[in-house]
């Protein structure tokens, strides 16, 4: 096995967004968006989970969010909900879908091909450092990011050390380190290679203290109320791995990246038992899918195109709610 895998177990006259919304696509038309730049909601973070390309379902809330106007002060995620964190800070509503529908086909992005190349099962190089850039598949809008005054939150798993580390807008020097740092939360192991960044290894953020979900992260900032997208259905909750010896036998090495992949169910369902008892204290609104037939490694585009208007249609019937939790 390529020993670069480990496995774990204000508005100034401009037209409103919602007027740029393309039903066709999903998304807003390309128009100039930064006269739209303002914050409604500071009293409330939201926080994208992660979950691979179950993210097809969430990037449907991100951009009914945007449809409606709704933009936070702050905004966190690992994994795949980095991904989701970016695109709405860019206010990208056709990047938002496209990421997790229909890019997944483009050539070279995965497959088994791309993993016996040595590429991982997510050719990640591919699919963040080179797409986002101006020319590339999946171009990502750097200036209306950084124009935003939203911040970004993101973490990901520092393999040496075993660190989590957060990074902020403040730790930004130019596109390719954001687009490094999303890879870096999301590389999920076995499938995306460890990525080096600024001279230390990252895996999957999900593997680091928070577990998937930047609950505490938003609590240490001050936050009393929060947003949270799930990317699993109400109820649910992890199993221990089936396959211990094999986690053993492929990172013995890494006893961190062990004891966590092996442990992280225990943690991860206590963050999902945090968010119930927030949501019945009316502190926390938890978006659960209704429906959620994908897996973490799902490449069948149109399943991902089912999922995302599964998400859009959720999101519409459950706006309402937001709006009053929201106060928007």
């Amino acid at each position: 096995m390529n020993n670069r895998f480990l496995i774990p177990s204000t508005d100034s006259g401009a037209s409103s967004i919602s007027d740029r919304y393309d039903v066709s696509t999903g998304g807003f038309s390309p128009n100039d968006m930064k006269g739209c730049l303002s914050i409604n909601v500071r009293d409330v973070a939201l926080i994208f989970e992660g979950g691979g390309m179950r993210a097809a379902h969430t990037a449907a809330v991100l951009n009914t969010l945007l449809k409606n106007n709704v933009y936070f002060a702050d905004v966190y995620g690992i994994s795949a909900g980095s991904t989701n964190v970016v695109n709405y800070i860019s206010r990208d509503s056709q990047r938002a879908r496209r990421s997790f529908v229909e890019f997944i086909g483009e050539k070279h992005v995965a497959g088994l091909g791309q993993m016996l190349l040595g590429n991982g099962y997510f050719n990640s190089r591919l699919i963040y450092q080179k797409s986002g850039e101006p020319d590339g598949l999946l171009p990502f809008d750097y200036d209306t990011f950084m124009a935003n005054p939203a911040q970004m939150h993101i973490e990901s798993y520092e393999v040496d050390s075993g660190r989590t580390v957060e990074w902020t807008k403040a730790d930004i020097g130019n596109l390719k380190d954001l687009m490094t740092m999303v890879q870096a939360s999301s590389s999920m192991p076995v499938v995306m290679p460890v990525v080096s960044f600024r001279g230390h290894r990252y895996l999957d953020g999900g593997l680091g203290d928070s577990w998937g979900i930047m609950l505490d992260a938003a609590i240490r900032d001050g936050y009393e109320r929060f947003f949270v997208v799930c990317t699993q259905p109400q109820g649910f909750r992890k199993s221990p791995s089936k396959r211990p010896w094999l986690n053993k036998l492929l990172m013995g090495k890494h006893p961190d990246v062990l004891y966590r992949s092996e442990q992280r169910y225990r943690f991860y369902n206590e963050i999902y038992d945090r968010l119930d008892t927030l949501a019945s204290e009316g502190r926390a609104l938890v978006y659960h899918p209704q429906i959620m037939e994908l897996k973490n490694t799902t490449i069948d585009r149109a399943k991902l195109a089912t999922a995302y208007e599964q998400g859009l249609a959720q999101s519409e019937r459950e706006f309402d709610s937001w709006r009053d939790f929201l106060d928007v």
